[in-house]
């Protein structure tokens, strides 16, 4: 019995669509474990973000009681959590990095003038918020960290030959990296602060 070459045609049409098939599922579902891992990668900041905010009210409560002249310092800090609370309830990546930034330099601000505060600087509470904060503060940065490199391992692959093909039929949109300001990076005036 001969077989046709329609027949051996049809067999390889039919092999290489399979393979194709099962190439595109293995595509799609690696790209939905990177949109995942972005996920997972985003609410570990989220919980640290979330526990920081919970934080900062207690600690400006406490400074409050002993710096009466540093107002400003104190509502640049309450506005920069505000700020980054909102942010983070919308996911918007770009203004809460924006807020981080003022955050932060509110955070390096007051902890430079509870220096001149000798009371507050021996308060327990105040110890206490102050490593505590810093702590979360390490703990943010290293999830920044894995969180940033997971959206760009996502990136990259969704800009890759074949995967584009399969990203772009599908949907899938890159990420934003969490990125702080430039004055984030910059050396700190420490003159400035306590001048």
């Amino acid at each position: 019995m001969e077989i046709s070459p329609l027949v051996i045609i049809l067999s390889v049409f039919a092999a290489i669509s399979f393979v194709m098939v099962v190439y595109f599922v293995l595509i799609y579902n690696n790209l939905v474990t990177l949109k995942h891992n972005v996920t997972k990668a985003w609410a570990n900041v989220d919980v640290l973000l979330k526990q920081r905010h919970d934080e900062l009210p207690k600690l400006v409560e406490t400074c409050k009681q002993y710096m009466n002249y540093e107002k400003d310092a104190l509502e640049a800090i309450i506005n920069a959590r505000s700020a980054v609370s909102t942010a983070r309830e919308k996911s918007d990546i770009k203004a809460l990095g924006v807020a981080e930034t003022q955050l932060r330099l509110g955070l390096g601000n007051l902890f430079a003038l509870a220096e001149d505060y000798p009371e507050l600087k021996a308060n327990e509470s105040f110890q206490h918020l102050q490593s505590r904060i810093t702590g979360l503060e390490h703990d943010i940065a290293d999830r920044r960290e894995f969180y940033n490199d997971s959206v760009n391992i996502k990136n990259i692959r969704i800009e890759q030959f074949p995967d584009v093909m399969v990203a772009r039929s599908m949907g899938f949109k890159p990420a934003d990296l969490l990125q702080f300001a430039e004055k984030e990076k910059a050396d700190v005036d420490m003159k400035a602060l306590f001048a």
